[in-house]
This record gives C-alpha cells, structure tokens and sequence, in this order.
C-alpha cells in the first residue's frame, strides 16, 4: 500500500540541505585539492584551516582526517545570550531572535543604515542575492560579522547542530550543555509565529499545517461560492433577480 507524499519538504530533505553548509576544519594530514559540483575545494595543508562543505567535512572527521571548528555560535555563552533574548526581550518574547545579517547588509546595531543586502555578481556578470545555504554562517572566522554584533542562530541551526553533536561532540566546548540549550530553544521560539529569524526545519515543520489550512480555506471559499451561484441562479429562474448583486459578486470576486 502506498502511503501520500508529506506536505512540504521532509526533515531529512532539509538536512540533506544543510549538508552544503560551508564549515571550518583544521586537517590533520594532507589532501589534495578537489573539483566539486559546488566549486573547487583548495589543498588541505596541516594546520592550517579551511573552509569546506559539511557533508565532506563529516567524512573527513570519521576517517580521522580533520577536526572540525564549531561556528561561533554554537557555543554555551552564544546559545545562552540568544535563549534569554528569545524569552526576556519585549519585541522577541513570542518571537524568534533576529537572523544574523547577510553580506553588505548593516550591523543589527546600525539602525541608521537602510537594513538592505548588496547583490553579487557571478563571473558572467549576472547579478544575485545569496542566501543559504550559500553564506558563510558556519564558519569559525565569518567574514563580514563583527565581534560587536550580538549572536544570532543562522537557517539551518537545527541541522547544523544535530549533525556536529551526533558526528564531532568531542570538537565541540560542553557538548552536554550544547544539546541541553538547542533542546530549549525551539520550546521558546516556537511560541508566536514570525518570519524574521526563522529557521528551514521550523519551515518544513509549518508548512505542511499551513498548506493544508490554506487548502480548506480555499475549499470553504469555493462552496460559499458554488451555492451563492446556485442562489443567483434560481433567482432569475423566479425573476426575482436584482441587478445589484452582479456588483457584489464583483467586489467579492476582486476580494
């Protein structure tokens, strides 16, 4: 028996994802470099850090070929500041954190500067935001992020976290209270329903609710519809059809 597709994307699609999340590593011996789909991979030379995606980053630390540096706020002081703005702050309390800013995009502390990203441009001149998992929001030295910005939890924490616990706890600081604080955010944030600072798994895990409300609502509309119709129609038949209710279909419709 076959079972229906799920709503949306899956958990497992979103880590799949996230696995092209650029993090940093320090190798432990040397590898040569490499020509990926997603670009070229530099020369690892010991010890000296490089960036490279996680899927392979993981590989690597299984086979005891690199360690991996967890990202600057995958930290129990980081993860702290952003629970307690999550539960204490007026304008986060039934919301999630801010997002950390994407490149050109002003600090978080710069209100005066129009919070308005800056596009990059590909080799052929063509013109693109990145987003992620496209940024580097993983990696121990983040371009672009001043020490003077406030944490803030990047769009695949969850994964991310998840996958560094589950593969590299022991290149982690206090692992233990690492799981214990990415456990308690979710319980936190997920009490209002907000897109600023929202993560892909707390996406996959709404969209498939929401999906299915907007599908009622529309079936709901198209009833209330088919019956005012049927209305409409047996009025005429009755020539008891007033003009007016054209204009009203209208304005409805146009609603």
């Amino acid at each position: 028996m076959a079972f229906p597709l799920p709503r949306g994307i899956t958990p497992s699609e979103i880590g799949f994802l996230a696995e092209m999340e650029m993090v940093t590593v320090v190798p432990r011996q040397r590898l040569e470099g490499l020509e990926l789909l997603g670009g070229p991979i530099e020369p690892l030379v010991p010890p000296r850090r490089a960036s490279l995606p996680l899927w392979l980053a993981l590989l690597l630390k299984r086979q005891r070929r690199a360690n991996i540096m967890p990202p600057s706020w995958l930290h129990p002081e980081p993860l702290n500041l952003i629970l307690e703005v999550e539960s204490q702050h007026p304008d986060y309390r039934d919301a999630f954190s801010p997002p950390p800013p994407l490149p050109g995009q002003p600090s978080i502390r710069d209100d005066g500067l129009a919070p308005t990203a800056r596009p990059q441009y590909t080799p052929d001149g063509n013109r693109y935001y990145a987003s992620p998992p496209f940024l580097p929001q993983n990696t121990a030295q983040t371009e672009g992020f001043s020490s003077r910005d406030p944490p803030a939890l990047p769009f695949h924490w969850v994964e991310m976290g998840n996958m560094l616990l589950e593969s590299a706890s022991d290149d982690l600081v206090e692992p233990d209270q690492i799981r214990r604080l990415l456990k308690d955010l979710p319980a936190t944030g997920g009490g209002g329903v907000a897109l600023t600072g929202v993560g892909a798994m707390e996406v996959g895990e709404e969209r498939g609710f929401l999906t299915g409300v907007v599908d009622n609502l529309r079936k709901i509309g198209a009833s209330k519809e088919q019956a005012r119709r049927e209305q409409m129609a047996e009025q005429r038949a009755n020539g008891a059809y007033d003009g007016a209710q054209d204009e009203e279909e209208e304005d409805y419709m146009e609603f």
